[in-house]
């Protein structure tokens, strides 16, 4: 990790940021952040303790002046996205995030930074451990598994926190205030075939599409950026149709929230028109790449020869399979009628494997409202049925529905216009924040969500603004200061 990262400033939360950096933490594994947050909390003598679920919480004192105000309860997750280019080697269990700067950005060597939500944490623990600024009463909440569950914030019990508002320092652009997100739903399709042997006389081929950006799977969906699992698909469609490709495994995307940005099918042709298909291929992929090089300009489509595999799909399987893909939505579904510009409902097709005999497909499907999202879910749940797969729903969490009266959002436009003498953009934002859900268990918190810029969420492209930070840092510290009495 560079060094430099530490001198930059506000020195207090980049320090922290390095040493959060230093612990790996990916969803669903955060027992070493979990102890790391329990040895902070109790090295500086706060109350800290761990809830049922793994979610850490510690609270400090108001600064003298400021006992009378509202216990203000500030909330981030402890979790991140591990996602990595293919030629990165990484353990995220056991490496430490190696950051580097490139001007105004701090960025990590071929992984994602976790800035998403590294610097909210971050920024929580220098207030934790400042001697020097003034807030309210404070109650931090750690959350875990945030990217793959949100089962930290689920878990989380009512009667727990005792903050009468919640800041949650999980927005990616640095003039946006957050007062509503969405809810979502896994869409998961699974099935088994019986393999069938392929003819030893075929030509084995490797094919494999990757270089697309990937990235958040909420907050970029609109974007149209190049799904590798779509793109796949509609390569093996126009192969098998023309030349009666076999497929034989397939493997393409990861996380459920992560647009995919790779995939790799190993499949074989019958060796009187493999010539024919090596050309076509090569045309299909130029026509794919220009139909992307506005968005996706490094999309790249390889073809080599293997060994044919000895096993693969039936015609009758595969055909299903690659139809059920084809129709399956991907990307915006619904824009909301309500405030502009905001999506409110998609679908990302995120993990396709075919191996062995075994399929499964799993889809992250969000809406800002609870009748789109199940109906877009339910759309494919009978699409994936037709393909002769059985399909379940599971972590099913709800969107937040936007305040425009909220208390606290007033007291932050006033602030902000002031400090940056210009107005906020006041928005909802079409990913999976976790003030939906702790609104269920605290219906009466006033809640609103900011944070510095992000850009390239949930990809190794990741990066955060060094001068963003030092605004969200202002802005985070002049709200405290100013925080509503009792």
């Amino acid at each position: 990790m560079s060094e430099a990262i530490r001198t930059l400033e506000p020195k207090a939360v980049w320090n922290k940021f390095a040493d959060l950096n230093a612990v790996p933490r990916p969803s669903k594994k955060e027992e070493q952040v979990i102890q790391f947050m329990l040895n902070f909390g109790e090295r500086l003598q706060l109350e800290t303790f761990k809830d049922q679920v793994g979610n850490v919480l510690i609270r400090k004192p108001a600064t003298p002046g400021l006992e009378d105000c509202k216990m203000i309860t500030l909330q981030s997750h402890l979790d991140m996205v591990h996602q990595k280019n293919n030629d990165t080697v990484f353990d995220f269990e056991t490496n430490g995030i190696r950051m580097f700067i490139e001007g105004d950005w701090v960025r990590a060597k071929g992984t994602t930074l976790g800035a998403d939500n590294g610097m909210g944490v971050a920024a929580i623990m220098a207030l934790l451990e400042s001697t020097d600024i003034q807030h309210p009463p404070l109650e931090a909440l750690f959350t875990i598994d945030e990217e793959t569950g949100m089962t930290g914030a689920l878990g989380l019990q009512g009667g727990v926190l005792q903050g009468k508002i919640l800041l949650n320092l999980d927005t990616e652009e640095d003039d946006e205030l957050d007062i509503g997100c969405a809810g979502g739903i896994d869409v998961t399709a699974t099935g088994c075939y019986s393999e069938e042997a392929v003819a030893p006389t075929h030509q084995g081929y490797e094919l494999i599409v990757k270089g697309l950006s990937g990235g958040h799977s909420g907050m970029e969906i609109h974007k149209g950026l190049g799904n590798s699992n779509k793109i796949m698909n509609r390569l093996l469609l126009k192969s098998t149709t023309a030349y009666g490709l076999r497929i034989a495994a397939l493997d393409g995307g990861g996380l459920r929230n992560a647009i995919p940005r790779e995939s790799r099918a190993l499949v074989a042709i019958d060796p009187s028109v493999h010539k024919a298909f090596e050309v076509d291929l090569l045309n299909w992929s130029i026509i794919l790449q220009e139909e992307f090089k506005a968005l996706d300009p490094n999309l790249a489509i390889h073809l080599r020869k293997v060994n044919a595999p000895q096993k693969g799909l039936s015609a009758d399987t595969q055909q299903k399979l690659l139809g059920a893909i084809e129709e399956a939505h991907n990307g915006v579904y619904a824009m909301s009628a309500d405030m502009d510009d905001l999506v409110e409902t998609s679908n990302n097709v995120a993990r396709v494997a075919v191996k062995d005999g075994a399929i499964k497909i799993s889809c992250l499907t969000r809406s800002s409202v609870d009748s789109g999202k199940m109906e877009l879910a339910n759309s494919l749940k009978e699409t994936f049925e037709k393909g002769g797969l059985e399909v379940a729903f599971s972590g099913n969490y709800p969107g937040w529905k936007p305040n425009p009266d909220s208390v606290i959002l007033k007291v932050l436009e006033k602030k902000y216009e002031a400090l940056f003498h210009e107005k906020p953009r006041v928005v909802a934002c079409h990913a999976g924040l976790e003030c939906g859900i702790l609104g269920t268990h605290y219906p009466e918190m006033d809640m609103i969500s900011f944070g510095p810029t992000i850009l390239g969420a949930h990809s190794p492209d990741e990066r955060v603004q060094i001068s963003s930070v030092q605004k969200f840092w202002t802005f985070l510290l002049e709200v405290l200061k100013d925080a509503p009495k009792n």
